[in-house]
């Protein structure tokens, strides 16, 4: 599928691919360099690597491509078919990396720091050894380290990758320099005495540990972010290909895009509606669920509208088009994931910001060491001893760990609490939370039609009620049918046999049952046949449920009410996220009546019904907007833009794939008191986050001076940096402990 889009006027459209980006910044790169360009607009989103570019008609887009290029990052146009592929081949290549950075590490690390400091354990050529493990780390595995880093001098800046590559440059060829041309007199004084001959020289776990610790950061990173794509890919994945479209009364097989608003098309059973449109002809019931979540068919017939991407399951339908394409109720459902996708924030960021300014302050101080040691007329090998360990001392390892061990941490606990935390963007918008929107259908209630209650009329049992209808309903598909078969075949032993059914669509159905003319359906159906209905049935209309009347040879028998049930452990959780400080709103396109009949039982602060599938986002961002800080819980695919919209998104695992897709947390345990345990877990990891970050920083601007005045050789200044690591890993590893019920407090 090509990515420019027709022109308007003089300007067009064009999509692109972006590679290569590693932090918020390098976005912001790529749309200053396409923006130097005359009549060009650009926005690029870092989170799911896309760039949109409005560009004049005239400008080829082989330009775009190479100016991106020129940049240091790659670029093409982009497709729906390879847009996948792209983002499994970087998260392939960094796994591959990373395993081999670890199967190299281990050993090193055991072998340098050993030997180093144990002479009696030592084999000739040891220090050969250890270097010939950490030249494929250094040289391949942070590679990824070293293109981002000659990307940021051409244009003269710097980032975390630069540290990172500098303080594992410098390990390597600092020890590399001593393996070959010193190392064999006794080293620096530590405080207990010299350290054996060569262990100053020999500190390449630096080299292999930084790599390795950083590039499992930065491999679940890519993981989170294809997640993201993966939502625009599974939303795109509904939209129809072809169509048949009525021209000239003949059908004609087209592709989606020379569908035009306006023009007629049929829609056999089984098939997918290719554009939002009015029905002209034809009587069917339309499979909502996948777009608005709704559990019931909708039944339609002439000038009833249907929405692209729902499914007609029976009848020969012919529909009026009066949307296609972007203006497509799904396609705004696409771009609202998008454009949501681009709008979160990481904690990462933090990191990005600290870096910004860290990294040229270390630089320099390294330089300044450097050239202060030779000034004062010390020897080139202290010199470079103190500016090396200025670089391995402010090597950002804890600050890279400090996210992704305590997500890992948190993603390990939740998952034995049924929460799966899928990145540190739900951990940021943790702490802003305020207000929880559950979606009805599917998160609070089970998406299941139940009968819920029986009233026989006088003088007929429960019994006949059921075996009636339920012998009726035996024969239809339609989700209330199938609930009133179901409850008769739990209660009976068998149901009758039947004949001459006929389905009423949208009404009822009926049939003959033991030579009775039995009649099933709603209050509308029996008006038209001049059946009065019993007075209870508006109070079933009342309280949410749909009512089912049953007549037998013109005489009532009784009323079945029937309705999607509520969860039993959703009052509980609403409860508990009242109590946690956080105001609840149930939304839904369901009716007032039976909306607030759910409020009313489960108890949230307020109710907002009849919200249509693609306005649930335009909600979300509309509660934003006011001020509040929104948690979205649901399930459907109409969920999804909503989920992605919300500051944080909270899915339910049983919902659709879409929505599991654009979620920030999903909820494993069919359970809703998970909800606030995901909320408090989320609020404990990002204060370990936070702490370890604060640790990481603070050592880091501790140490630095020492390093520069000589205090720590770059042996030990290797050590105390390994040692803030496994203080950040230690600090993480306390969410293993984590039950929820310390946490009564909102994070400030």
């Amino acid at each position: 599928m090509t990515t420019a889009t027709p022109a308007t006027g003089d300007v067009r459209t064009v999509e692109l691919a972006v590679t290569g980006m590693t932090c918020a910044a390098c976005s912001a790169r790529v749309e200053r360099t396409l923006t130097k360009l005359d009549g060009v607009r650009a926005s690029v989103n870092y989170a799911t690597e896309r760039a949109t570019v409005q560009v004049p008609a005239a400008l080829a887009d082989d330009v775009l491509v190479e100016r991106i290029r020129k940049a240091g990052y790659g670029a093409r146009l982009r497709g729906e078919d390879d847009d996948e592929d792209l983002t499994a081949t970087r998260v392939r290549d960094l796994r591959r990396r990373l395993i081999a950075a670890a199967v190299l590490a281990v050993p090193l690390c055991d072998l340098s720091i050993t030997l180093a400091l144990v002479p009696s354990l030592r084999f000739p050529a040891w220090q050969w050894l250890c270097l010939a493990l950490a030249v494929p780390v250094v040289f391949w595995a942070a590679l990824p380290f070293h293109r981002a880093t000659l990307r940021n001098l051409r244009h003269r800046s710097s980032s975390m990758d630069t540290l990172v590559s500098l303080g594992v440059l410098a390990s390597f060829f600092w020890s590399a320099w001593a393996t070959v041309f010193g190392g064999h007199e006794p080293g620096y004084w530590v405080g207990f005495g010299p350290t054996a001959p060569g262990a100053d020289t020999i500190y390449l776990d630096v080299a292999a540990g930084v790599t390795t610790f950083l590039l499992a950061g930065r491999y679940f990173e890519s993981r989170s972010r294809r997640d993201a794509a993966g939502l625009l890919a599974a939303l795109d994945a509904l939209a129809v290909k072809d169509v048949r479209v009525l021209r000239d009364g003949v059908e004609r097989l087209v592709p989606i895009g020379e569908l035009a608003a306006g023009d007629r098309f049929v829609i056999k059973p089984g098939e997918a509606f290719a554009a939002d449109g009015i029905v002209e002809r034809g009587q069917s019931t339309v499979d909502v669920s996948a777009v608005t979540g709704e559990p019931v068919p909708a039944e339609v017939a002439p000038g009833d509208r249907v929405i692209g991407a729902s499914v007609n399951r029976e009848g020969r339908l012919v529909v009026r088009a009066t949307a296609v394409g972007s203006h497509t109720q799904l396609a705004q459902m696409t771009a609202l994931a998008e454009q949501a996708q681009g709008r979160k924030a990481s904690v990462q960021r933090l990191v990005d910001r600290i870096c910004a300014v860290f990294v040229p302050v270390v630089l320099v101080l390294a330089l300044l060491t450097l050239g202060g040691w030779l000034l004062m007329g010390n020897p080139v090998r202290d010199a470079f001893t103190a500016a090396v360990s200025v670089l391995i001392i402010a090597c950002p390892c804890a600050l890279g760990l400090a996210t992704p061990t305590a997500l890992m941490a948190g993603v390990g606990r939740g998952a034995q609490l049924g929460i799966l935390i899928k990145g540190p963007d739900a951990l940021e918008a943790s702490r802003k939370v305020d207000m929880v929107v559950l979606d009805k259908t599917g998160t609070v209630t089970t998406g299941r039609m139940s009968v819920t209650g029986c009233h026989p009329a006088p003088g007929r049992s429960r019994g006949d009620l059921l075996w009636f209808a339920g012998g009726v309903e035996s024969g239809s598909e339609h989700a209330i049918g199938a609930a009133v078969a179901a409850a008769a075949r739990a209660e009976l032993p068998a149901l009758p046999e039947i004949d001459a059914f006929t389905a009423l669509p949208g009404l009822g159905a009926e049939a003959t049952v033991d030579g009775h003319a039995v009649l099933v359906g709603s209050p509308r159906l029996f008006a038209e046949r001049g059946i009065v209905s019993p007075e209870h049935v508006e109070d079933i209309q009342a309280a949410g449920a749909v009512p089912v009347l049953v007549v037998v040879d013109g005489q009532t028998v009784g009323v079945l009410e029937v309705r999607d049930v509520v969860k039993p452990s959703a009052a509980a959780a609403v409860a508990e996220l009242r109590a946690y400080g956080l105001r609840t709103v149930l939304l839904t396109g369901d009716h007032e009546v039976a909306a607030r009949a759910v409020a009313d039982e489960i108890g949230v602060d307020e109710v907002r019904a009849g919200v249509l599938p693609a306005d649930k986002a335009r909600e979300i961002e509309a509660l934003r907007a006011a001020g509040a800080r929104v948690a979205m819980v649901g399930d459907g695919i109409n969920d999804g833009p909503a989920l992605a919209t919300a500051d944080l998104g909270m899915a339910v695992a049983r919902g659709s794939d879409i929505a599991l897709r654009s979620a920030d947390v999903v909820l494993v345990r069919d359970d809703l008191r998970v909800v606030p345990d995901a909320i408090r877990l989320a609020d404990r990891t990002l204060r370990i986050i936070r702490g370890n970050l604060a640790w990481a920083f603070g050592y880091n601007v501790a140490a630095l001076p020492l390093a520069a005045f000589g205090l720590l050789n770059p042996l030990i200044a290797g050590a105390a940096m390994s040692l803030s690591s496994v203080l950040v890993v230690s600090n993480s590893l306390r969410l293993r402990s984590f039950d929820g019920s310390g946490d009564k407090e909102r994070l400030d």
